[in-house]
């Protein structure tokens, strides 16, 4: 019996003095993430659609995880506050909630572009966005097509203004294609927009469709179109851009999270899989995204990827229609 004991605490012994060799040479078990409170960093304020969709997965995904998981707005400076925290804290804590199009579109910015696309790495795609294009209810138009009439048939008269990102690219690379003279209205804030379309101070808006909902939903503002390639859930009477004859207004315009570069492929791939697992188990949020105008979309690190490949190289085909070049190198 005392044999028996010698030859076990040798065993152990060796066991212990193995596992910390292991660990100095860097071969310890991958820590259990996460390992302390994660912040998601979102380009809006509160009670965007983008704030809504994030706080509802931040709640479960707390529950999940065991740790804090809090969001945090800093809107600012189209998106690039949000952005420019993010990218320097390199920080797997630290993540980016928000659409791809906050920094697709300043790629093609000079003062803007101080980044590239290698420090932002996709993780899950959880929504697109459906952007709308909408005119005033006073002008009696029901169609696209009765728009782009109204455009030939008084040229110069008409005033449009869009949303930062996919929204302006989209709307007024369309006006050009299509060699319609319609003036740019420019916004701070595009909220004021919808009241000014209201009141038909300008008579075309591209905007996200939640935007223009409160004014749609008051008979003030009509939605001619939205450009998602399915209709919106929320307001299944509305064409898309290809049902109303306008395919190239198309655009998935994809949102969701995003990691730093260093952050580890199956950490990226295990996350995805707790957003969807979420998603599956709770039906409310997909009926909360419908509401504020998003389509829920869950896809897994490179699904995402090529999604948003997909959107940068439509972009950048809008982009030389404007006349616009890539800052990247």
């Amino acid at each position: 019996m005392r044999r028996m004991l010698i030859i076990a605490a040798f065993t152990l012994a060796a066991f212990a003095q193995m596992a910390g060799l292991a660990q100095m040479a860097g071969f310890a078990a991958e820590p259990t993430y996460p390992a302390r409170t994660v912040r998601l960093i979102l380009p809006f304020g509160a009670a965007s659609a983008t704030d809504i969709t994030a706080r509802l997965f931040a709640d479960r995904l707390s529950a999940r995880w065991g740790k804090p998981v809090v969001v945090e707005n800093r809107p600012g400076g189209d998106g690039l506050v949000a952005l420019n925290a993010f990218i320097g804290a390199r920080d797997d804590h630290m993540l980016f909630f928000g659409p791809a199009a906050i920094f697709l579109v300043h790629l093609y910015d000079e003062e803007k572009s101080g980044y590239n696309l290698r420090d932002i790495a996709p993780i899950s795609q959880v929504y697109v966005t459906v952007l709308a294009i909408s005119v005033p209810a006073s002008l009696k138009l029901g169609t696209m097509d009765e728009l782009v009439a109204l455009a030939r048939a008084y040229p110069g008269k008409l005033n449009a203004a869009a949303a930062t990102g996919n929204s302006d690219f989209l709307i007024f690379g369309f006006i050009k294609s299509r060699s319609l003279q319609i003036a740019k209205v420019p916004y701070r804030d595009i909220m004021q927009a919808p009241n000014d379309l209201a009141e038909d101070r300008i008579q075309i808006l591209s905007s996200s469709l939640a935007v223009a909902q409160p004014m749609m939903r008051a008979g003030r503002i009509k939605v001619l179109l939205v450009t998602s390639r399915q209709r919106a859930l929320g307001q299944p009477e509305i064409p898309t851009a290809a049902e109303a004859g306008y395919p190239e207004l198309t655009m998935e315009t994809s949102g969701g999270l995003y990691g730093p570069p260093q952050m580890p492929p199956s950490l990226r791939e295990s996350i995805a899989r707790d957003f969807r697992e979420i998603a599956e188990a709770d039906p409310i949020i997909a009926k909360r995204l419908a509401d504020t105008g998003q389509i829920m979309t869950l896809r897994g690190p490179a699904e995402f990827a090529r999604s948003i490949e997909e959107q940068n190289q439509q972009l950048g085909a809008l982009a030389k229609t404007l006349g616009l070049k890539s800052a990247q190198p």
